[in-house]
């Protein structure tokens, strides 16, 4: 069994993982180096560097908010709420690009209005954002909610009787046993977040140098017939993030050593 499991994995995994390093060191350090110099090349992966970044920030907040509301309070829809926490996972990602294209869309009423107050989104960077904040949802709400499910309530409210607010005994009783996996579920968010192709490439535009995403960059390259610039890229992406795998895992032991 363990022969089989690491055979599929080789297969799946390191195999294609191989093939894509094969290919970026075809022309040497040199070539690798050349390729992702590119001003489009560089561009496509400092935008998405920091699309991802704001994103995993918003989340990390965002996310944990949410998984406390839905862990301390009882209301009604709470079901139907916790269901579509889900959704980004349950439904295609170019579906969820169509959704903003709908909604925020040139011809869409809500995207004229703020087309016609100066803010566009749709085919803007801003809808890169939009994008990754709706895909990568349920990251930090799912990897804070178990543990904030394990908390006793009764020293958030010992902390209360003391005198403390309620914003001071989030800070100072629940935040420190949940800062691991809001950080776990922010790396693994900022992580999915890289690769994100299908809802992007709706709404951004593809615009080089201003909303061409690294994802969307190697798609293009591939159909240019750059397979270098393409594997460069790739390549890239799959070193950040298997770093960033790396260190949620450091993360989660030192949780469990604590």
């Amino acid at each position: 069994m363990r022969a089989a499991a690491a055979c599929y994995l080789l297969l799946m995994v390191a195999l294609p993982v191989g093939i894509v390093a094969r290919s970026g060191f075809s022309a040497g350090l040199g070539g690798l180096a050349r390729a992702l110099w590119h001003p489009v090349a560089r561009s496509a992966l400092l935008l998405t560097l920091q699309s991802a970044a704001i994103m995993a920030l918003i989340n990390a907040v965002m996310g944990t908010l949410i998984a406390y509301v839905l862990v301390r309070y009882q209301f009604p829809g709470r079901r139907i709420l916790n269901l579509l926490i889900d959704l980004p996972f349950a439904i295609p990602t170019l579906v969820a690009g169509l959704m903003l294209v709908v909604l925020l869309g040139p011809s869409a009423p809500l995207g004229r209005a703020l087309d016609g107050a100066g803010l566009r989104v749709v085919y803007a960077p801003a809808s890169i954002l939009l994008c990754l904040l709706f895909v990568t949802l349920p990251f930090v709400v799912r990897a804070v909610e178990p543990v904030l499910r394990e908390l006793d309530p009764a020293e958030e409210e010992a902390a209360r009787i003391l005198g403390a607010s309620d914003v001071a005994a989030f800070r100072r009783v629940i935040l420190p046993s949940l800062s691991p996996a809001i950080v776990s579920g922010s790396l693994l968010s900022f992580s999915r977040a890289l690769g994100e192709f299908g809802s992007i490439v709706v709404v951004a535009g593809n615009i080089p140098r201003r909303t061409l995403t690294a994802a969307v960059f190697v798609f293009g390259e591939v159909e240019s017939g750059n397979p270098l610039a393409a594997s460069a890229m790739a390549l890239v992406l799959i070193t950040i993030s298997f770093s960033i795998l790396l260190l949620v895992d450091a993360f989660g032991r030192r949780a469990a050593h604590a």
